[in-house]
This record gives structure tokens, sequence and C-alpha cells, in this order.
């Protein structure tokens, strides 16, 4: 295998292997990991495609990953081996993951999603299998990395991508998204909401003369709903709760977590409370939307 250093930021990700190994499951991870992913893309385009990656990426960060297997045909090996030589003489970066499992494994995926394996043209899926890991052997021996799926769940699939990723410097620091809502409950709970909090109890600006007409947005209103001794306690022990389980959902593999704060109607309390706690997860270093459902 090719040898790796850390932090070692790549221009393209080529993602191949074995039929059935989890290359799907794989782009689908890094898709939701803030990757730019083509499947299956013809090896004479793969030079061309990798220039114009590395020309958009002087203005746009965005990762890109491509499948390429056996599908491309029975020269998929040989013209491989020359679209990696230009890339090359190029000086275009890349990495290869080679994904592979067990023979036993791999007969039983196919059996069981009834799709025919490439190059099982007699019917025999055994045979194609044995035949196709003996085609690929230079490619694996190529490889940067070799992920055996063989007892992989899909958990264990993105924590292993995830350590790749960090090794060649493509990972994303804040790839847990926070979106946050203000919402009101006459207007009903969001549909889409991960956590739902209720800041009903809070003081309610509604009945102030002064600050009826302003929303959460005011820093009136916001001093007024934050600025309690009830107040700042629930904010304390919600923060606390929040900067411990948003770390699990990432290890658990979400993307993205939904908090929800409702109030009467979504113009003052939640409003108020959604900004604030959007303000400290942003220092803790988080990547936070906010939308104020009901403020209009």
């Amino acid at each position: 295998m090719n040898d790796i250093s850390k932090n070692d930021k790549v221009s393209l990700l080529i993602i191949t292997g074995l039929s059935g190994a989890g290359k799907t499951h794989c782009i689908k991870i890094l898709e939701d990991l803030g990757y730019f992913c083509v499947d299956n893309l013809p090896l004479k385009l793969l030079p061309g495609f990798a220039s114009l990656v590395k020309d958009l990426g002087k203005n746009e960060s965005q990762p890109t990953a491509v499948v390429v297997d056996i599908r491309e045909g029975s020269n998929f090996v040989e013209n491989l081996f020359e679209a990696l030589s230009k890339l090359e003489k190029e000086n275009i970066s890349y990495r290869i993951i080679f994904f592979e499992a067990d023979d036993e494994v791999l007969v039983r995926r196919f059996s069981e999603t009834r799709r025919r394996h490439p190059l099982s043209h007699d019917g025999s899926i055994l045979t194609a299998i044995m035949q196709e890991r003996s085609l690929l052997a230079s490619i694996r021996e190529k490889a940067n990395f070799i992920i055996d799926t063989s007892n992989y769940t899909i958990k264990d699939l993105r924590e292993k991508l995830t350590t790749i990723l960090s090794l060649i410097g493509n990972s994303e620091e804040e790839n847990l998204t926070i979106n946050i809502i203000a919402f009101g409950y006459k207007s009903g709970i969001p549909i889409d909401a991960d956590i739902v909090i209720d800041v009903r109890f809070l003081p309610n600006p509604f009945y102030e003369s002064s600050l009826k007409d302003l929303n959460g947005l005011s820093k009136e209103v916001s001093r007024y709903v934050t600025e309690n001794e009830i107040s700042k306690n629930f904010l304390e022990k919600l923060l606390s709760l929040l900067l411990f389980v948003l770390p699990l959902y990432q290890k658990e593999g979400k993307s993205q977590v939904t908090v929800a704060f409702g109030c009467t109607g979504g113009k003052h309390r939640s409003v108020a409370i959604a900004n604030a706690v959007k303000n400290i997860l942003v220092e803790n270093g988080y990547k936070v939307n906010i939308l104020n459902r009901d403020l209009e």
C-alpha cells in the first residue's frame, strides 16, 4: 500500500474494490459527510474530471470521490492504471480505498439482493467473485486503504471512513450541523425536530406593554427572557445537556440534529432562547442554522 502522511489533503478519493463489498454504502456516507460523489465514472473521463475538480478546488472546498469498478468492463484494471498514470503526470493527488469481503459474505449479499454479479456470465456467483478478486489483486496492492466489510455494520463503516478522512486531511472538524427552530405551539410542533424544548415556563414579554409588539430578536425582549434567575439556571443546565449529547449523536452517525424551542406564539421566548443557544453553540465550534418559524 502507498504511504500516507497525516493531514496530506488530496484532490480526489477513488473508491473501488469487489462487487457487493460496500462501495454504495460508502458513497452514501461520504455524501452525508459533505463529499461530491460520482458513481461508475468511465475511466477515460477520470483524468479530465480530476483536473476540473483540482481547478475548482482553488475556489471551492468541497471534497470529491468517485467509484470505479469492474462494471467498466474487461479492461477495467488496465484502464484504471492508465488513468492513474495521467493523474500523477498532472500532479493531481489522489488516494484509493479498496473494499473487499469474504467470499461467503459476498455470495450471501448477492443472493439476498438478487442482483447479478458483473462477471457472472454463466450464473455462478462464487466463480465470478473469485475471478474478480484475482483481476483486482494489483489494484488492491496499490490501494492506500483496504476495508474488509465482512463483519461491518453501517456504523462501523462510517467510523472507519471518518478515521481515514482525518488521516488524509479531508475531514471536516464540524461535520455535525445543528438546526435550531423557534416555534409557537399554536401552530404545531415541527415534525422534523429531534429534540423539542418547551419554554413556556419562562417570563412572558407578551404581558409587558413595552415589549408586546417586539420580538425575541430585540435586545429588550432578549434581556427580559434570558437575564433572570430562572432563565440563567435553565440555560446553564440545557447547554450542559446539549454539549454532552451532541457528540454522541455525531458518534452514532448523524450529520445533523434539529433542536426546537417552543413557546405560545413563537415570537418572544422561543426566539430569544433559540438565539441565545445558537450563540453559545457557535462559540463551542458547532455549525448552526436557525429558523424563527412563526416570527412573521
